[in-house]
């Protein structure tokens, strides 16, 4: 099951857009609720690695499971 970035969370680093091997985190349009630039993961192209997860900087930004109503694109 792929992971999710939750929008309203995400500060824009983009360290996971970097370390990501396939490519599928691209960025948000807009501003989320905050003001910041954000990220989602393309569920279709997430290979489940963790590899986001692991880099994020910022708690509860990336989850374990994909949640399509925390992700906004």
């Amino acid at each position: 099951m792929p992971h999710t970035i939750v929008s309203n969370i995400c500060e824009g680093v983009a360290d996971c857009v970097v370390a990501c091997p396939v490519a599928c985190i691209k960025p948000g349009q807009g501003k989320n609720e905050k003001g910041t630039d954000f990220y989602y993961i393309e569920f279709d192209i997430c290979i489940d690695c963790g590899i986001c997860q692991k880099v994020c900087p910022v708690e509860g930004a990336v989850l374990a499971e994909e949640r399509e109503d925390l992700q906004s694109l």
